[in-house]
């Protein structure tokens, strides 16, 4: 039977840590490891981590690290045949690993798959679902070209081939604040097919704390270092993803306004839009830059929860 690592990085964690912990030992799949670091937490969290049983392998960093770091250091302790992610404020429904364990099984091909998953938000109480923010059901197979434009696959809902991840000349790059998951995720997916469940079989909460809170003018630079890095390592890119390539860069572009609009400088803003006018984001972007930035984004957050209830 296969063995799967989960990977739980924690710092100061300790509001939900006893949830997230707890669905873990709710798994109907029996056969796992907690790769349990502790990033120099000065909470509650090491005592709540100890008090589980063996199953779940505490580590202590000397000092606090970026997130990527962290992740690094408990990929290197990995025994399992999967890696999972879990982080602190998160929590899984009872047969995640079971059914992602199930998929990776029958298919030798795959290197990674994900679930649908509950996004709630700490703030209002409401509940959305990630697969319907996306449009439509995601891809399957093949999906190098498709994630290049769609940021899929939620970080809780992953599991990963441990064979797909030490093929990597690198796991998570410790450059990247915002992305480096969907970094990760699109090298493993250039080489290796993916799949899903379509079912929400993790929770991810959102709430002020959350390290996912963005900023557009970061998310700007590491697109732009994606784009570079991409292009390093895949020769192809301008050839065989002249498309996904151009989309890129529309969406540095996008970042980049949306940064200016922010601050109010919306002509400024609306200049960087039309450099990508083919783009129909950008067009929808521009037009709505002449409304305060704040009116537009209550306005996408109402969408964005109307779109995925259900």
């Amino acid at each position: 039977m296969p063995r799967v690592s989960i990977i739980m990085n924690c710092y100061n964690g300790d509001a939900y840590l006893r949830e997230a912990l707890d669905s873990i030992y709710a798994q109907t799949f029996g056969d796992w490891e907690i790769i349990f670091w502790d990033n120099a937490s000065t909470d509650d969290s090491p005592a709540i981590a100890r008090s589980y049983d063996a199953r779940l392998k505490y580590h202590r960093a000397e000092t606090t690290t970026p997130l990527g770091a962290a992740r690094n250091g408990a990929l290197g302790l990995v025994t399992g045949d999967y890696i999972a992610f879990l982080d602190t404020d998160d929590k899984w429904m009872p047969t995640k690993l079971e059914r992602q364990v199930g998929l990776m099984d029958a298919n030798p091909r795959l290197g990674l798959t994900h679930t649908d998953v509950l996004c709630f938000n700490q703030s209002d109480g409401t509940t959305t679902r990630h697969f319907a923010l996306l449009g439509a059901k995601p891809a399957r197979g093949r999906i190098f070209a498709y994630l290049l434009k769609v940021n899929a696959i939620a970080m809780p809902s992953a599991m990963l081939r441990t064979e797909a991840l030490r093929q990597q000349t690198e796991w998570f790059d410790e450059r990247f604040e915002i992305y480096p998951d969907f970094d990760l995720f699109r090298r493993i997916a250039h080489d290796w097919e993916c799949d899903y469940v379509d079912e929400p079989l993790a929770f991810y909460r959102v709430h002020s704390a959350s390290s996912s809170t963005r900023n557009h003018l970061r998310a700007a630079n590491e697109l732009t270092l994606t784009l570079e890095k991409l292009c390093a390592l895949y020769p192809e890119m301008a050839t065989d993803y002249a498309d996904e390539t151009v989309y890129l860069r529309a969406m540095i572009g996008y970042q980049t306004g949306k940064s200016l609009w922010r601050q109010g400088a919306g002509p400024a803003a609306r200049a960087e839009f039309r450099k990508h006018w083919g783009v129909a984001k950008m067009r929808q972007a521009y037009w709505a830059s002449f409304l305060p930035y704040t009116t537009v984004e209550k306005l996408w957050r109402t969408a964005s929860r109307l779109a995925g209830r259900g």
